[in-house]
């Protein structure tokens, strides 16, 4: 199927509330993870929601660009009494992040935005990273 620029900025506004929520869900996660095991990625989930709303300003800058609006919604956050459960949920933010980002720079190449394929492959980067950072405190 054909992608549009009305398609792209549908779903690079997708992308923005996913990243609105993975901030608000990283700086809750943080906050209420506990046991001596978690210490360090306590701190390496405050600094992914900073990074997740740099990811946002990043994108709000794009859609402007082209020619949108970005949007103020925000997708589902999920919380959890239990520490493992919150990196799994962690987890999955992740890979939803990764798998829609690998989507919208296809998208860009198709629609000749390589500036905005060159933004949404470094956002792209640091989702790998935080994958990286998650899966290796669950693997402790």
């Amino acid at each position: 199927m054909k992608t549009t620029m009305k398609k792209l900025l549908s779903e690079l506004n997708k992308d923005l509330e996913w990243e609105y929520a993975a901030a608000i869900q990283y700086v809750q996660h943080a906050s209420s993870i506990n046991g001596a095991q978690f210490d360090s990625i306590q701190k390496e989930l405050l600094l992914h929601a900073q990074e997740e709303m740099a990811h946002a300003v990043m994108l709000s800058e794009q859609i402007d660009f082209l020619g949108g609006v970005p949007t103020v919604d925000v997708e589902k956050r999920e919380i959890s009494k239990d520490s493992v459960q919150m990196l799994k949920q962690d987890l999955w933010g992740e890979d939803n992040a990764i798998k829609r980002y690998k989507e919208r720079i296809s998208q860009a190449e198709e629609l000749k935005e390589y500036g905005l394929r060159r933004v949404l492959e470094d956002i792209l980067i640091q989702e790998e990273e935080h994958k990286r950072d998650i899966a290796n405190a669950l693997s402790k």
